[in-house]
């Protein structure tokens, strides 16, 4: 059963049944509020409705949890990618509703800035144009979607991904508002112990200090570590070229500057990301809560508006602790990108070795590699990401004789990168295409270069070739997520973190081997509706842990 809703002027809801081909299939009622008409309705199987990001933190602030829901705005963003493989494109339901009529399209709302509180003043949606009601503008942009999807070449596997990016929105919303149980008093104590104390007016505290004059002492005049061009000045000073202050190419030096650089650098970035200033800002009430954004980037991977969730370093991760009573569930996808590989290539070879090994890179070397788990790792990489030079295009040969399917399947995808053309994901997510109007700007996570030099359009060939096994990779946790979450509206645990090939629930110690198991069996229901009935396993590998840093 299916409802669509949309918000009114007035603060009220406006709300009808909805048959198989998006029409009203019963009279459209008026409720005093959108919380009330959720909230009164748990038989709805699925509402449909204009942006989960913008409804669903009302009513999970009202404490209305909802089944399922069909996001617009996601939908629109997916769709005009496969159609014109124009990502970026406005995608509000005033720019839907401008398409649908051949109108003027307007942009989206500027992003928010990151915040820790939700502002006083929202900026609201888009607005439509004088005379059109939201919910007219819901209905009639819902129906053409379920068509646009229909005509597409896999209409099966679209709505799927439909359903699945939704489902999403509904996880990140979830997640957001569950937080990650964070203990300020370790992250405190954690600082402390490698920075040093802080000294008054902001000034470097006290280990970054001491690095810092070591730095100076070495070059024999001060240098400031923390501007890149300083450093390598002073480096040419002493004769050493050097063109970054990367960490590989500094490793490659003797110089007595070398070991307290390193250290500062490192020093750096935990105070600049994850220092006092961020645990201010970002933890409250023992939760670190980010605004997750899913598909932030054009092959489908989450990313967040600030906070830095999906970069968390490894020692801070001793200040994520499970409540008491309470523990966490930790499980990472193993060799999640390999698997992928196998499962939409259809490759006999890889799909059996996929089948059969938790290791799949040993079971690789034992057949094809001499037992050299390090040369078969080197070449599907060198499948996935496209390193074809030294050992790795040795390697490649190698993989290229054993498992031809699944290596054509990644080429193709790169010859087309580099033709110009488009490639999409099993499921229907598309790439940018090789030159992008000003007006739509490819994510800047995933640039795109210029296509007119033979280097960018081999770069290009890098992309396409790992967008269609990373966005492949994408698409399938999305239903992983899905199954997890299915799982836990029965329990008391909670999904609060994921990041591409891991999760972590927090639950009560008890319902650790449920949780557990609800992972696994949540991806195998993935595969299987994602990929159909082919051997490739899935496996995770499960820590229960109290602290997050003891899962590594």
């Amino acid at each position: 059963m299916r409802w669509a809703i949309a918000e009114t002027g007035e603060g009220g809801a406006r709300l009808c049944p909805l048959d198989d081909d998006g029409r009203p299939a019963g009279p459209v009622l008026d409720e005093p509020s959108l919380v009330a008409a959720v909230r009164s309705r748990p038989e709805v199987q699925r509402w449909v409705w204009r942006s989960t990001a913008e409804i669903y933190r009302g009513l999970l602030a009202a404490g209305v949890r909802v089944e399922r829901c069909y996001d617009v705005q996601a939908a629109e963003a997916l769709l005009i990618g496969y159609e014109q493989g124009q990502s970026g494109q406005a995608r509000s339901l005033a720019a839907a509703w401008a398409r649908l009529h051949n109108l003027p399209v307007p942009p989206d709302a500027p992003a928010r800035a990151a915040e820790t509180q939700p502002s006083l003043f929202e900026s609201g949606p888009v607005p439509l144009p004088p005379g059109t009601d939201e919910f007219t503008a819901l209905l009639a942009v819902y129906a053409g979607q379920l068509t646009r999807t229909a005509s597409t070449a896999h209409p099966e596997r679209m709505r799927l991904l439909l359903a699945s990016e939704s489902a999403g929105m509904l996880v990140a919303a979830e997640m957001a508002r569950a937080g990650i149980p964070w203990r300020a008093d370790v992250h405190r104590e954690l600082l402390d112990s490698m920075l040093g104390e802080r000294f008054p007016g902001g000034s470097e505290p006290r280990r970054m200090a001491e690095l810092a004059d070591e730095v100076s002492r070495a070059f024999g005049t001060r240098v400031r570590p923390d501007l890149p061009n300083e450093v390598i000045k002073a480096f040419g000073r002493a004769g050493i070229p050097l063109t970054s202050t990367r960490k590989w190419e500094l490793q490659q030096v003797d110089h007595p500057a070398v070991a307290p650089l390193l250290a500062y650098k490192s020093l750096y970035r935990l105070y600049t990301a994850n220092g006092w200033s961020w645990l201010d800002q970002w933890v409250h009430g023992g939760r670190f809560r980010p605004e997750y954004l899913p598909g932030g980037t054009v092959s489908g991977r989450w990313t967040t508006n600030g906070g830095g969730a999906l970069q968390i370093p490894k020692v801070i991760r001793r200040a994520i602790r499970a409540d008491p009573g309470w523990t966490l569930v930790v499980a990472d996808a193993d060799q999640m990108e390999p698997r992928i590989l196998a499962a939409i290539s259809r490759d006999p070879g890889l799909m059996a070795a996929a089948s059969r090994a938790d290791d799949l890179c040993a079971d690789l070397a034992a057949r094809g590699f001499g037992g050299d788990r390090d040369r078969a790792k080197i070449a599907l990489l060198g499948a996935i990401y496209g390193q074809t030079s030294g050992d790795a295009l040795t390697h490649l040969a190698a993989l290229r004789r054993r498992y031809p399917a699944a290596v054509a399947y990644v080429d193709d995808a790169a010859r087309a990168g580099e033709e110009g053309r488009l490639v999409r994901t099993w499921l229907g997510r598309t790439c940018t295409p090789a030159t992008i109007a000003s007006e739509d700007p490819t994510p800047p996570q995933e640039p795109t270069p210029d296509f007119g030099t033979t280097a960018a359009t081999r770069a290009r060939g890098r992309f396409t070739r790992n967008f269609v096994v990373q966005g492949s990779a994408a698409d399938w946790t999305l239903l992983v997520l899905a199954g997890i979450r299915h799982t836990l509206r029965d329990l008391r645990a909670e999904l609060v973190f994921f990041q591409h090939d891991e999760v972590i629930i927090h639950c009560p110690t008890e319902e650790a081997p449920t949780v557990a198991a609800a992972i696994t069996a949540a991806a195998d229901t993935a595969a299987r509706l994602t990929f159909g009935d082919i051997p490739v396993r899935f496996p995770f590998t499960t820590a229960v842990v109290e602290c997050y840093g003891d899962a590594k």
